[in-house]
């Protein structure tokens, strides 16, 4: 019997087992299992906020996608471009200089990622904005070589919005030494300070599918086209969920 006419029984039954509502909740709209994905916040901000942010994105998306919100592990050390119009706390991944091109307490948030995906995973893949975008975008090499995410599935998916590549050498010689071979989603805004690396990091993805937006470093509302394109994206990875 299948697990929907299972539900249908137990429902005129009047008696509904946590385990049955539990399942369901995790199939899409044709009943196959959603994509159950970590999703990272931008640089001081959190997983709130971002949850909030992509409340921009039709019902029809959320739908289709089990969506997990993790705050980084380290307080925000200074302002937040957010204040004033998400509230605190906010977080930030790790730290970095001027030239981005070193960072501090990045193996602490990389092992961070790591435990969380081992304690409430598995995870099919991976979405991110602004940094939470460029650590997810690593994560496929860094795994490919057994620097990080080696205690947990492969990452089978990411979704890049506001994304770029690391600048530390050391880190991205193991990220990008390979082409990003899993399906990848791009989202690239005309005015996004950080168009031209976003532009960079999709040359290095094979096949990667790229959604165009007029706005700037931002989560974008999706219009019709758009809408298409991820719905498109969704089919794709929902089946290797």
């Amino acid at each position: 019997m299948s697990l929907g006419l299972q539900i249908n029984r137990v429902l005129s039954q009047n008696l509904v087992p946590s385990s049955l509502v539990a399942e369901k909740t995790k199939m899409g709209s044709e009943g196959v299992k959603k994509p159950r994905i970590l999703c990272l916040h931008g640089f001081r901000t959190s997983g709130h906020i971002l949850n909030t942010q992509l409340h921009k994105w039709p019902q029809s998306v959320h739908d289709n996608l089990d969506l997990v919100f993790l705050d980084a592990p380290f307080p925000s050390q200074g302002k937040s471009d957010v204040e004033g119009i998400f509230d605190p706390p906010y977080y930030e991944w790790f730290q970095f200089n001027k030239e981005f091109t070193e960072y501090t307490n990045f193996d602490e948030c990389l092992q961070f990622i790591e435990d969380y995906m081992i304690k409430h995973g598995p995870f099919d893949g991976l979405l991110g904005f602004s940094q939470g975008a460029i650590l997810s975008a690593a994560f496929p090499g860094l795994q490919e070589k057994g620097v990080a995410l080696s205690k947990v599935p492969k990452v089978k998916f990411i979704i890049i919005i506001g994304g770029a590549k690391l600048k530390s050498p050391s880190v991205a010689d193991k990220a990008y030494s390979s082409p990003i071979t899993c399906p990848s989603l791009h989202f690239l805004g005309e005015t996004d300070f950080l168009r031209p690396y976003g532009a960079e990091l999709i040359e290095s993805c094979v096949e990667p599918v790229v959604i165009h937006h007029p706005k700037g470093h931002t989560i974008p509302r999706l219009d019709e086209e758009s809408l298409k394109s991820v719905m498109s994206f969704i089919q794709r990875i929902k089946y290797d969920a």
